[in-house]
């Protein structure tokens, strides 16, 4: 990567440029900011609070001092729900082989475990489940997958004795509030002209990053603006607030390849300083381009927007209405329980009755002569509260999409077939088929991104230990030039949005139709072991798979055929490894010597086969 020469006036004003496109961006989506700060107050139980015409938002006051402002929070259980439904979608990945050959399927088999490595050691999972939290409580989210220089083993040390280190692929949960797209209307990330990703870093970090010493100040985390103790006391106390304190603001311009820069360009600033400007420094796109490190993932999309939108903006009308009904009826019922007294004027102490009220066995003194106090009949509560109600718990599990057949038993009551009761939990399911989708498409264009890392930083050769099929352990030693294939897919086992239960009783079924059996209707131990991993109980699964790891060697021994002899083994099953090597034979490009090579191999298993049958 080479930096661009430029003077030092040139530093002044292209750091000024940035500083300002920035603000530019920051004042363009500010209500979007808000928006996103609303839902997070209502998920959060602060829900009696707006955004105003200004785009600040504001606490709503009490029309009466004595009015019930309680909260009954059921945006929460709905995006917990939710969240926990899409929790389901952790779909394993596996790289296709570009070709029927045999070197193709071995680099196949290398990418995929690579990324299974990869996903292990990053905590994928916990990443995903922070990312969808922020897509369903505001709309959208963000992973940005970068090239980690200090992460990996130790090979070596410097001069000044600090340790070298081979490098990986760090993935990162990022918020909708730290992207700036060039433009709020075009929906593709990748069709953006720039992208900014502002974030609020410590001083000490970004000196170690840069080797630029910056002051620090306060910045807000959420709006990331310089913090003001004088400006936060005029906002609302419902403002999400989370200050970082000795930390500056640092804005990373990605700008897509252009004629000016064919290869991209970042440009990166803090504290109006220019830390770096040059090429886009991961080759990550199709076709050996250079590209974004980000992939976005949305809630729900919204045509025309850059930004998804959130269930939780659609349930706001809802919980609001809910307040509001909860609160009136429980003030009715105040009235109804504790009374309201009219007393004649001058008839009683009027102070004594507000402080004490009519308490049972109370000895009521009125003037002679006067009416004495009553109470005032309200009649029971209006059966329209608790119709009201129920209309908005109902809408409150079609909107969100998190309706459980517990929740409906009465609608569903009717409904006695298995079948019946499959196609209702299919349809409650279909609601969340578009956030689903979403999170399987990143976690594809995450995969492809890790590989595409990989074959760009790993030049020397690196070792992987990686448990392969039935727990073996298998080790490879490889390049970033023998990825050949970044094309992921996801495993049709693991695409499956299904419960313990439900992926239970599927294979239960499988089972019992044969479908584990081989030609003698016998289960071989790769069968037993994928049966209990899919039940849950991979812990059990200890059998060892003879045929799978005749083939794995028999595998091994092509590839060393191809430059070399192999020897065959006397434990080897010959019959497998005449079938791989006749396999080798038909699908790889061979040179004559190599052809003849392998098939003297084959010959000689032949011979052991024969000698085999004979004595037996």
């Amino acid at each position: 990567m080479s930096e661009e020469k430029i003077t030092e006036d040139t530093v002044d004003e292209l750091a000024k440029e940035v500083t300002e496109d920035f603000l530019k961006r920051q004042n363009e989506r500010r209500f979007l900011e808000r928006g996103w700060q609303l839902d997070m107050n209502f998920v959060s139980g602060n829900q009696y609070c707006d955004v105003n015409s200004s785009g600040e938002i504001y606490e709503e006051d009490k029309k009466y001092f004595w009015q019930s402002r309680r909260v009954f929070n059921h945006v929460a259980p709905a995006v917990d729900m939710r969240c926990s439904k899409l929790g389901r979608i952790r779909p394993a990945l596996t790289v296709r082989a570009a070709s029927e050959e045999e070197k193709d399927k071995h680099s196949a088999s290398l990418a995929s475990a690579i990324l299974s490595s990869v996903f292990d050691e990053e905590d994928l999972d916990g990443v995903i489940t922070d990312a969808t939290v922020w897509s369903e409580t505001c709309g959208t989210a963000f992973y940005k997958v970068t090239w980690d220089g200090l992460a990996g083993g130790t090979v070596g040390k410097d001069a000044d004795g600090r340790k070298l280190r081979q490098g990986g692929v760090k993935v990162s949960a990022v918020s909708p509030f730290e992207i700036y797209p060039y433009t709020l209307s075009e929906e593709k990330l990748a069709n953006q002209p720039s992208i900014i990703h502002a974030k609020a870093m410590p001083v000490q970090d970004i000196y170690a990053l840069y080797g630029v010493k910056l002051a620090g100040r306060d910045i807000d985390e959420f709006s990331l603006v310089p913090y003001s103790a004088a400006a936060h006391s005029r906002r609302a106390e419902t403002e999400i607030k989370a200050v970082r304190r000795g930390y500056e603001l640092v804005i990373e311009r990605y700008c897509r390849a252009t004629d000016e820069f064919p290869e991209g360009r970042l440009t990166v600033v803090a504290g109006g300083k220019l830390l770096y400007d040059g090429a886009l420094p991961y080759i990550n796109g199709d076709d050996g381009e250079r590209g974004y490190p980000f992939i976005k993932q949305t809630s729900l999309q919204l045509a025309g927007s850059f930004f998804g939108v959130s269930v939780v903006d659609r349930l706001i009308p809802l919980q609001r209405a809910y307040n509001a009904v909860k609160n009136r009826k429980h003030e009715f019922l105040n009235r109804i329980s504790m009374g309201t007294v009219a007393v004649e004027d001058g008839s009683v102490d009027v102070d004594e009755f507000i402080e004490d009220g009519l308490i049972p066995g109370k000895v009521v003194v009125y003037r002679q002569g006067s009416k004495p106090p009553e109470m005032l009949q309200f009649g029971s509560v209006p059966s329209s509260f608790s119709d009201e109600e129920e209309n908005l718990l109902s809408e409150f599990a079609k909107v969100s999409g998190t309706g459980e057949i517990a929740e409906n038993a009465d609608s569903y009551a009717g409904v006695t077939s298995a079948t019946g009761l499959q196609l209702i939990i299919d349809q409650d399911e279909a609601r969340l088929e578009n956030s689903y989708q979403q999170i399987k498409r990143a976690i594809k264009l995450i995969g492809r991104h890790i590989l595409r890392l990989y074959r760009q930083f790993a030049t020397d050769v690196r070792l992987l230990k990686y448990a392969g099929e039935n727990n073996v352990l298998s080790v490879y030693y490889f390049k970033g030039s023998d990825i050949s294939s970044d094309d992921v897919v996801l495993e049709t086992d693991s695409e499956a949005n299904m419960s313990p239960s439900q992926r239970r009783a599927t294979v239960y079924e499988m089972l019992d139709r044969g479908l584990f059996a081989d030609e003698n209707g016998n289960l071989s131990p790769a069968a037993k072991n994928k049966i209990l991993e899919l039940l849950g109980y991979k812990g059990f699964a200890g059998a060892r798979d003879l045929g799978e790891l005749n083939r794995a060697r028999a595998g091994e021994e092509n590839l060393k055929m191809k430059s070399g002899e192999s020897e065959v083994k006397t434990y080897d099953d010959h019959a497998v490894h005449i079938t791989e090597h006749t396999a080798f034979l038909l699908t790889e490009n061979l040179t004559a010597e190599a052809e003849a090579r392998i098939c003297a191999h084959i010959d000689m298993h032949k011979q052991s086969l024969a000698q085999s049958s004979a004595q037996n």
